[in-house]
């Protein structure tokens, strides 16, 4: 019998104006499928009354208007989506790639020394674990559409800042927990910085705001400090 494509899901009601969808199936990687594919089915279907899916790690977040829809009927058009997911297996062929240079250390990564001590390694290997890997964008976080990923294959979790920063410069380069970011803007930030890009990731003329979406992948390339200028200004862009 082949593997069931979507998770199984619990819904629960979010205040009077949302549901909560939470796939619960011990894959981690079928939930997060699930709950997207989930999101983007909500997104097209056209039911009256309904807003938007707002997707995370292994839930989505179902907004809709009380006075034009009930949580019950709402709850049908999920139950009905999931079914719809079930019958058409999913692909990988829009995932965009995406390559982001980044100066380690110093003043670009302030916290890099404090990361390897923590992780009994040294910064050079850090550094290398950061960047050996492609990141799967998991999800779209504050501020401003930041993209969220699994982190690194460190030894340990990297706790956070005792002290959070008042501002981290747009291009922040961080991890924190068994995550890594970027940060498009600058914003209050409690993550531990390794180092930056030059990069433009958030652009306010665009639309969407940044380039980037759930599913596509991101690969970390150290440069050094004195290349720093020569990609500041330019807009991060998905591989051709």
């Amino acid at each position: 019998m082949p593997a069931p494509t979507c998770s199984p899901v619990e819904i629960h009601e979010s205040g009077d104006a949302a549901l909560r969808v939470v796939a619960v199936s011990s894959d981690g990687e079928q939930n997060w499928t699930t709950v997207h594919r989930l999101a983007g089915w909500l997104d097209g279907c056209g039911a009256e009354g309904l807003h938007g899916a707002v997707p995370t790690y292994d839930s989505v977040l179902v907004e809709f208007d009380p006075l034009v829809a009930s949580a019950r009927q709402i709850r049908a058009f999920v139950q009905l989506g999931l079914r719809q997911l079930e019958a058409f297996p999913v692909g990988d062929n829009t995932r965009r790639e995406f390559d982001v240079p980044v100066v380690y250390g110093g003043s670009y990564g302030p916290d890099l020394d404090a990361v390897a001590a923590h992780q009994g390694i040294s910064a050079e290997e850090v550094i290398r674990l950061h960047s050996a890997k492609t990141y799967v964008v998991r999800c779209l976080g504050a501020p401003a559409g930041s993209p969220m990923m699994d982190g690194p294959a460190f030894p340990h979790p990297v706790p956070r800042l005792k002290n959070p920063r008042i501002s981290v410069p747009a291009g922040a380069v961080s991890v924190a927990g068994r995550q890594a970011v970027i940060a498009p803007a600058a914003a209050p930030g409690g993550w531990c910085v390794i180092g930056q890009t030059p990069l433009k990731v958030l652009d306010t003329g665009r639309e969407p705001l940044v380039p980037y979406g759930p599913g596509d992948v991101i690969r970390f390339r150290p440069i050094s400090a004195d290349q720093f200028e020569d990609y500041a200004g330019k807009t991060l862009e998905a591989r051709p």
